[in-house]
């Protein structure tokens, strides 16, 4: 009987392709489990990022309102309190995104009717939103961005 004998450079070698080995088995199955999910945050990111100068003039402006916007946990949802200037004046758009699941973003329009914006519950499941409002005022662009643990 003949016994192999290995050398250092041989079981370095062996190391070698067994940790490649090891690395290409986890890559391979990241990228075929349809369980790992590898979607964009936003499915239109780039046309996006070419209205970002927009966006930035629109957050700009809230700092020309007499206070800021103030958002409050109650028994119906969430409550947006506006500045008292706008009161009956403006009319926009509610964009709600989930990060956890795409399918519950939602979008509508509305109309201040006094200064409390309220963005009913059955639209909010527990956990975390970001909520952007957009709306325009004396010709201005306004945009006002939060999060929140609902």
């Amino acid at each position: 009987m003949s016994t192999v004998k290995l050398n250092w450079g041989t079981g370095l070698v062996i190391g070698m392709l067994l940790f490649i080995g090891f690395i290409l088995y986890f890559v391979i199955t990241m990228m075929t489990d349809s369980k790992f999910d590898h979607e964009l945050v936003v499915e239109d990111y780039y046309k996006q990022e070419l209205i970002l100068n927009e966006q930035l003039e629109a957050r700009q402006n809230l700092a020309i309102l007499s206070e800021p916007i103030r958002g409050k946990k109650t028994a119906e949802g969430w409550v947006l309190e506006f500045p008292k200037e706008l009161q009956n004046k403006i009319k926009g758009n509610v964009f709600l995104y989930r990060p956890s699941d795409k399918h519950l973003d939602s979008d509508f329009p509305f109309v201040l009717s006094e200064s409390n914006l309220l963005i009913p519950e059955t639209r909010l499941l527990d956990g975390r939103w970001n909520i952007s409002v957009t709306w325009q005022h004396e010709g201005k662009p306004f945009l006002y961005e939060t999060s929140i643990n609902y």
